[in-house]
């Protein structure tokens, strides 16, 4: 079975570290008020945040890690934080784009790019193309991402790509047109900051992923938080729809016929 199967129509793959990790990075403007700090220096923070934990899931074997950076919500903040949002993100393109590829990391950047500086789309695709070819983990970055926007304009390419065809349409026609059609559906989704909720993040893509929420703010989360994550993950018993003696036949020992497991007399043993 394919990696990239959906799963809905097919039963993944599954192990005791998840192929792909979604992170909503929330409580940098709350660990800065509670430090008398503006809200910007929560941002500041959580950035070094992120390098922690693309390594820890790098040295874990995690082939996705995807991080919502900034929603299309987040237009509504006050403009003085989306500015210094677009700068930081700019900041870290170009002090971090060389270090992932030095660390063999895949950069992919999801969302409407429409509403960025030309100067920005530049330095994303321009990280994206000397990225491209690492193997090592996938770094996916939402910025003005949101799962309703991602469904539309789904929706919209598989339209274009089948002019002709009005109805009964599949999941396999439309979800190759996904933003992240690139990357097998989350098996973790992780929200810091006590939220518990999903906030418009990857709608179609989390219909079988496991939830962790943490108390904790984005600064303060680490790698021993992710394995708690991880751990929590690993105890839980992923159905996809079937029961859980269905799933007790499946682990079952394969025991090999006697006939064939020992010589019969007159053979060579």
């Amino acid at each position: 079975m394919s990696l990239f199967s959906s799963t809905t129509q097919s039963l993944p793959e599954t192990g005791s570290i998840p192929h792909h990790v979604a992170i909503i990075m929330d409580g940098n403007g709350r660990w800065a008020k509670k430090r008398f700090l503006p809200r910007v220096a929560g941002h500041k923070v959580g950035v070094e945040t992120v390098r922690t934990v693309i390594k820890a899931c790098s040295e874990r074997g995690i082939e996705y890690l995807t991080l919502f950076a900034f929603s299309s919500e987040n237009w509504r903040r006050p403009p003085e934080e989306v500015s210094f949002l677009m700068g930081l993100f700019m900041r870290a393109l170009e002090e971090e784009v060389a270090k992932l590829h030095n660390n063999g990391i895949r950069l992919r950047i999801v969302g409407d790019l429409s509403r960025f500086e030309p100067k920005l789309v530049d330095m994303i695709r321009r990280g994206e193309a000397l990225t491209a070819a690492n193997q090592r983990l996938t770094l996916t970055i939402a910025a003005n991402y949101g799962g309703r926007w991602d469904i539309l304009q789904a929706i919209e390419r598989m339209l274009a790509a089948q002019p002709d065809k009005r109805s009964n349409f599949q999941e396999a026609d439309f979800a190759p047109h996904l933003a992240m059609a690139y990357a097998p559906e989350p098996d973790l989704f992780i929200r810091t900051g006590g939220e518990q909720r999903i906030s418009n993040f990857l709608l179609w893509q989390l219909a079988y992923t496991e939830f962790y929420f943490t108390d904790l703010l984005w600064p303060e989360f680490d790698a021993a938080v992710l394995d708690a994550a991880i751990a929590s993950y690993h105890s839980r018993e992923r159905r996809f729809g079937r029961t859980s003696e269905q799933l007790n036949i499946d682990r079952e020992p394969k025991t090999v016929p006697i006939s064939t497991a020992v010589s019969r007399p007159g053979q060579d043993a």
